[in-house]
């Protein structure tokens, strides 16, 4: 054979190769963007410090704390693609308010103040009449899939968050499950810790008189406040009827009785997070207090006397004595330590803030 021939015969078996290569059979690809991201990116853990004082956390096992996932977590906590009107988790929880706005809301939650989004990697229950439980991860499904109804379509057509849920939770479909999961981590490490009360506490700072005087009536059977703001989370996390109405009907929203159903539930609600109180226009669970002044005048004076009161509500264990009894001093001082609750560090940390 010669060598011209044996050429040819050569090339046309390298041509074939190239065409039966080229052939090759494709991955199946549902979305068209398969190949995005990169499952093998090393991730960098966060570091997650704990207040001194605070308790104990536990974060999941299959969602622990990187640095790449809370900031994807913070970009889907600020855009409003993930609803179908517009709203982000952001439009409700503000940074400057403390994750809080000082309005009441009229959209998810009709007629109720805004919870302040802080601390939450402490809670167990969620929401003013707490119908929520279990980990953040839990609560942020029930979010997307029923208060948001995210459009998973359209969210898996946003190459950018194809990229990062590939890169940091190795998926190549956005599930509810992997967003659930990213939100968590950024609101899980929304903590506050830097309040003038905290730096107190750690022999930081020094309470002005009014402020000490107030905190004395604070943590006393006189102002009765740490039943239920306990510890440096300010909260006990736990639902309590303060006495706010006097009849149930039709009207009032009944709180946790529409959870369990049991009548002595009805017109207990959830105790606040009293972090950044000050920075709210509106107080309770449908923000009728306009005012921290408010709010103390209700307590001393205004207290409602019903079956499912809470018994803490009582004056010195008696049933038929409601009210603090403050004097107009005693009130001043009281509203001037609530205001040592203000973390000026968190509302502007950049950290936090919008991407």
């Amino acid at each position: 054979m010669s060598l011209i021939k044996k050429i040819q015969l050569f090339t046309t078996a390298i041509l074939l190769i190239v065409v039966i290569a080229s052939c090759k059979k494709e991955p199946v690809n549902n979305n068209n963007n398969n190949t995005v991201g990169d499952d093998t990116v090393v991730m960098t853990p966060y570091e997650f410090v704990l207040p001194t004082h605070f308790p104990a956390i536990t974060i999941p096992e299959d969602n622990k704390l990187y640095v790449e996932r809370i900031e994807l977590g913070k970009q889907l906590f600020f855009d409003t693609r993930l609803s179908n009107d517009g709203k982000s988790c952001a439009s409700c929880h503000k940074q400057e308010y403390g994750f809080s706005v000082p309005e009441p809301q009229h959209g998810f939650d009709k007629g109720h103040t805004s919870l302040p989004m802080i601390n939450l990697a402490w809670y167990k229950n969620f929401m003013w009449n707490g119908r929520l439980t279990g980990t953040l991860e839990d609560v942020m499904m029930t979010e997307l899939t029923v208060r948001f109804n995210t459009d998973l379509v359209k969210i898996n057509n946003i190459s950018e968050y194809r990229v990062m849920f590939k890169n940091f939770y190795r998926v190549d479909e956005i599930k509810y499950e992997d967003m659930a999961k990213a939100l968590a981590q950024y609101m899980r490490v929304l903590v506050s810790r830097d309040t003038k009360y905290d730096r107190y506490v750690k022999g930081q700072a020094v309470l002005t008189p009014m402020e000490e005087e107030g905190r004395r009536i604070f943590f006393s059977e006189k102002g009765d406040c740490f039943h239920c703001h306990t510890n440096l989370l300010a909260t006990d996390n736990l639902m309590h009827n303060n006495g706010l109405d006097s009849v149930y009907n039709k009207d009032i929203d009944l709180g946790y009785f529409n959870v369990t159903g049991n009548p002595n539930d009805k017109g207990k609600f959830r105790t606040p997070n009293l972090r950044n109180v000050a920075l709210r226009t509106h107080y309770m669970h449908d923000g009728r207090f306009t005012s921290l002044e408010q709010v103390v005048d209700f307590y001393n004076t205004g207290v409602n006397k019903v079956p499912s009161v809470d018994p803490l509500m009582t004056k010195d264990n008696r049933d038929d004595v409601f009210g603090l009894g403050l004097n107009e001093v005693e009130k001043k001082q009281l509203v001037a330590f609530l205001k040592t609750f203000t973390d000026s560090t968190m509302i502007t940390d950049k950290a936090f803030a919008a991407p």
